[in-house]
């Protein structure tokens, strides 16, 4: 249970507080209308809210990289995870929050809640675009709560996409993996393994997703891109 004497707002500047030196923002609130959309906190009733948390930009990879390079195994198979979990986990224990992780069962409806708490939709490629950000940020936890909270991120205004006639994230991608303005998984992993595909975006990073104009200065390092584009080749 949370403690009685921190209020809501309290509650979210102490999450805030602890997530900044990890790199991680609170990325918006998504309060239940019904017990029947919320998911089950640790003791099996239903969560009131869940708050978001994620990176903007490259912000969490420097602190991921100390931790990385501290573990004799390099964080294992999934380091990523590993790390949110290391790092989100206590957070949530301190103000008495049940965590949420996308790679975890049962699974979450991250992308909604996102879509919900910020006002986001997805891009031809699959990710949210954010109309400050663009294609550069994630969701890496949520915590749940039995109260509602409140809001904690900004809502868009207006959908990037929408006013984007050029689609230049569709013509720039080598595999034709979005030919169809749906983003073919299958087509994108089997050019990875390519010799063109290893040369190109699994080295440098998505071309379809360097090639979208909106919040092109909190594009991902080089070390970031290549990070990701390896997972996503498995």
């Amino acid at each position: 249970m949370t403690a009685p004497a921190a209020t809501a707002d309290k509650i979210v500047e102490m999450i805030r507080a602890a997530l900044a030196p990890h790199g991680l923002f609170l990325r918006g609130t998504v309060n239940f209308p019904s017990a029947e959309a919320a998911p089950l906190l640790a003791d099996g009733r239903p969560a009131a809210s869940v708050v978001l948390t994620g990176n903007i930009g490259g912000s969490l990879w420097p602190p991921f990289g100390a931790w990385r390079d501290g573990m004799p195994d390099r964080g294992g198979a999934d380091p990523l995870d590993t790390w949110s979990k290391t790092v989100i986990q206590p957070v949530a224990e301190s103000v008495g929050a049940t965590c949420f992780f996308p790679s975890d069962p049962p699974w979450q409806p991250f992308q909604q809640w996102a879509m919900q708490a910020e006002g986001l939709k997805p891009s031809p490629l699959g990710i949210l675009i954010h109309p400050r950000f663009g294609l550069w940020h994630g969701y890496r936890g949520a915590l749940g709560f039995d109260r509602p909270l409140p809001e904690t991120g900004e809502r868009a205004a207006e959908h990037p996409c929408d006013r984007c006639t050029a689609k230049p994230c569709m013509s720039a991608c080598p595999a034709n993996a979005l030919a169809e303005e749906r983003f073919e998984v299958g087509l994108c992993r089997g050019h990875l393994r390519s010799e063109a595909g290893r040369a190109g975006c699994l080295s440098a990073g998505c071309l379809s997703r360097a090639a979208c104009p909106v919040g092109s200065d909190s594009r991902y390092s080089e070390g970031q891109l290549r990070f990701h584009m390896a997972a996503l080749s498995l």
